[in-house]
């Protein structure tokens, strides 16, 4: 799994690319506080050729923000991510990404 940001100079964005290798996953979506947790507004990743489920989101700068990857839906962590953070309501780990 890989994170890559890409600050914007003309706006406080940070375009963050979430990419996950996986050759037997269906589907993948990424979902955290960026979208309030709801599955239904999760960011759907597209299947690239490879095998590689990749797609990019728009985050606000100087923020942090908890996510996990939902792969045939079974939730998983990025295990790139800047950092983790315990969750009372999963009982499991969160991402956390800092932007």
């Amino acid at each position: 799994m890989a994170i890559t940001k890409q600050y914007l100079k003309s706006r406080p964005v940070c375009k963050v690319t979430f990419t996950v290798p996986t050759e037997t996953a269906k589907k993948v979506a990424v979902v955290g506080t960026f979208n309030e947790w709801n599955q239904k507004k999760a960011v759907q990743l597209k299947k690239l050729k490879n095998g590689t489920f990749k797609g990019t989101v728009d985050l606000e700068k100087d923020n942090s923000y908890e996510f996990r990857y939902i792969v045939d839906g079974q939730w998983t962590n990025d295990d790139q991510a800047d950092a983790y953070a315990w969750s009372d309501y999963a009982a499991a780990e969160n991402s956390v990404l800092n932007v």
